[in-house]
């Protein structure tokens, strides 16, 4: 996907609750190339460049870690906000 294309998406898979800007995205997407997770194709449109973003290997990996990691964290505040649930 492109930026523009990955910010509409994130906003209508969470209906609206998650709105990232432009302005916040690139630096962030700038970020994971430079850090092997991301890979670019660059494709002309209407005389335009257009970069197209996809996850690296290494950027599927540190997704599956992230994501652990979040869900382990999710775990532990909700035994510290519900106690009663342990």
């Amino acid at each position: 996907m492109y930026g523009y294309e990955i910010c509409k998406y994130v906003s209508t898979l969470s209906d609206g609750d998650i709105a990232i800007t432009e302005g916040a995205l690139y630096p962030a997407l700038h970020k994971l190339e430079t850090d092997g997770l991301l890979s670019v194709e660059i494709e002309k449109i209407q005389n335009r460049n257009r970069k197209y973003y996809s996850l690296t290997k290494l950027g599927g990996v540190e997704v599956v870690s992230r994501i652990e990691a979040l869900e382990q964290f999710l775990s532990s505040l909700n035994k510290v906000l519900n106690p009663k649930l342990i």
